[in-house]
C-alpha cells in the first residue's frame, strides 16, 4: 500500500474513532437528559400531589398556583401556606412518592417561622438500598413563608442505573473503536514492515551485486582467448572470484544463521572463561578485518568464569566487536573490558566510532534495523548483529545496555549474573 493511501486511511480511521466517541458521549447526554425531565416531573407531580393532601387536612383553598419550584437538580422547595407536621409531612411524602414508583432516597427539611431555621426531618431510604444520609444543610428559601424542602441525595446514580440501553450500546462502540484502533494499528505495523522489507530488499541487492558484479567482471577476463599466456592475470582474477564468492558465502551464512536462531533450543552450557574467549574473538576479528593494534584490553574481572553456551556467546562477543569496528573510524579503537561487582560480571565493548542518536536506542537491537543513511551503502550488514546479541543475551537472562554519544562512541554492556559462574 502507498503511503498517501494509507495516511488517508489511518486519517479516516482516526475521524472515525472521534466521531464514534462523540457519537456516544452526544447519545449518552440525550438519554441522561430524557430521564433526568422524567424524573423531575414525576417528582413535581408527586410534591404537588403531597401540597393537595396538605391543603386538605388543614382545610386550606387551593388557588391553583404551583407550589413546586425547583432549585437545583436535587433540591425541591415546596410551599404550603400554613403550618406543617412533621410526621404528617413524611407520611403523604412516602405514600405518594411509592405511588408515583419514585424507588428514590430523600431527605427533608421543614422551615421553621420561629428559629428561621431549616429544622432536619429525616432521611428516607425508598431505594431499599445501603445509602448514608448526606448530612448537609439544606438551604432556606426567602420567596416562601411556610415551606419544606426535599433533596435527593442519589438522584444522578439513580438515573444512571435506569439507562441500561446505553451501557449496552456503549459496549458495542467501545468494541467498534477497539476493533478501528486495532485495525490502525495493524496498518501503521504493514506500513513499517513494508518499509523494512523495501530496506531489506534494497540492502540485500548492493551486498550480494557487488561480489556478484566481481566474478562476472573476472569471469569474462578469463574467458579471453589471449588469458591463457599470462599466469599471473589468471591467479590474479582467480583470487577475485574466490575472495567475492567467499564475501557471498559470509552473507549467506549471517542470514540462515539469523534465520537459526528464531528457533533456537536448549542452550548447551559449559564453564567458560571470559577472558579466554574474548582473546579467541579478537584473533579471529583482526584474521578477518585484516586490521593490527585496535584493541585495548582492560580484563579487571578476578573470576572470569561464567556458565554459558560457547558458540553463542561466541558469535554474541563477534558480533559486537564487528559491529564497533563497522562504525569507527578507517583505524577503529576498541576496548573490551571486564569488571565485577556484588552481583554481575560485566563485560564492555567501547569504540570511538560515529554513535548512535537516542532516537535509535530502541531501535537499534530490531531485526533487519540499521540507522537510515539513504542510498549509500558505506557499512556492509543487513542488520543482524545487534539483534542476534539481544536474543542470546535475553536467552542467557543477561542483562544487556547501550550507551551512546553521537561522534563520541558507544558503549554495549552486558551484565552477567555472578549465580550463573556455576554450571553444576
Amino acid at each position: 500500500m502507498r503511503k498517501p493511501a494509507i495516511r488517508l486511511v489511518v486519517s479516516l480511521g482516526v475521524v472515525a474513532i472521534i466521531g464514534i466517541i462523540a457519537l456516544q458521549v452526544y447519545f449518552f447526554q440525550i438519554t441522561f437528559n430524557k430521564e433526568e425531565r422524567k424524573l423531575n416531573q414525576k417528582i413535581q407531580v408527586a410534591l404537588w400531589d403531597v401540597v393537595e393532601q396538605i391543603y386538605e387536612t388543614n382545610n386550606i383553598k387551593y388557588v391553583g398556583v404551583n407550589p413546586v419550584e425547583q432549585i437545583s437538580s436535587d433540591y425541591f422547595v415546596v410551599d404550603v401556606n400554613d403550618f406543617i407536621d412533621a410526621d404528617v409531612l413524611e407520611y403523604y411524602l412516602i405514600k405518594t412518592f411509592e405511588k408515583q414508583n419514585i424507588q428514590l432516597d430523600f431527605e427533608y427539611a421543614i422551615y421553621d417561622c420561629q428559629s428561621d431555621k431549616m429544622m432536619y426531618g429525616k432521611y428516607i431510604n425508598l431505594g431499599k438500598k445501603k445509602n448514608k444520609p448526606s448530612n448537609i444543610e439544606l438551604p432556606k428559601h426567602e420567596e416562601f413563608i411556610y415551606y419544606f424542602g426535599v433533596y435527593f441525595p442519589w438522584r444522578k446514580q439513580y438515573i444512571l442505573g435506569n439507562i441500561h440501553s446505553i451501557y449496552i450500546l456503549s459496549g458495542i462502540l467501545i468494541f467498534v473503536v477497539l476493533f478501528l484502533g486495532y485495525a490502525l494499528v495493524v496498518i501503521l505495523q504493514q506500513k513499517r514492515f513494508s518499509e523494512l522489507q523495501k530496506d531489506v530488499v534494497d540492502n540485500l541487492t548492493h551486498e550480494f551485486k557487488t561480489p556478484l558484479s566481481s566474478i562476472v567482471l573476472s569471469t569474462d577476463v578469463l574467458n579471453e582467448a589471449e588469458i591463457s599466456k599470462e599466469p599471473d592475470r589468471i591467479k590474479k582474477y582467480s583470487g577475485i572470484i574466490k575472495q567475492q564468492a567467499n564475501t557471498l558465502l559470509q552473507h549467506i551464512e549471517q542470514v540462515l544463521e539469523m534465520g537459526a536462531l528464531e528457533n533456537i533450543g536448549k542452550l548447551n552450557k559449559k564453564k567458560l572463561n571470559l577472558h579466554a574467549l574474548i582473546d579467541g574473538c579478537i584473533e579471529h576479528s583482526i584474521w578477518q578485518n585484516k586490521q593490527e593494534e585496535v584493541f585495548i584490553l582492560n580484563l579487571n574481572a578476578t573470576n572470569p568464569m561464567i556458565c554459558a553456551d560457547e558458540f553463542h556467546v561466541n558469535n554474541l562477543v563477534l558480533n559486537v566487536i564487528d559491529n564497533a569496528i563497522k562504525y569507527s573510524d578507517p583505524e577503529p579503537k576498541i576496548t573490551l573490558a571486564t569488571y565485577i561487582d556484588k552481583k554481575r560480571l560485566y563485560l564492555s565493548v567501547k569504540d570511538e566510532g560515529i554513535g548512535i542518536e537516542k532516537k535509535y536506542y530502541k531501535k537499534i537491537f530490531k531485526k533487519f534495523f540499521r540507522i537510515p543513511t539513504g542510498n549509500v551503502h558505506n557499512v556492509k550488514g543487513f542488520g543482524l548483529g545487534l539483534s542476534y546479541v539481544k536474543k542470546i543475551a535475553k536467552k542467557h537472562g543477561w542483562s544487556l545496555q547501550l550507551k551512546s554519544k553521537l561522534n563520541v562512541g558507544t558503549e554495549i554492556i552486558v551484565g552477567i549474573p555472578l549465580k550463573d559462574s556455576d554450571c553444576e
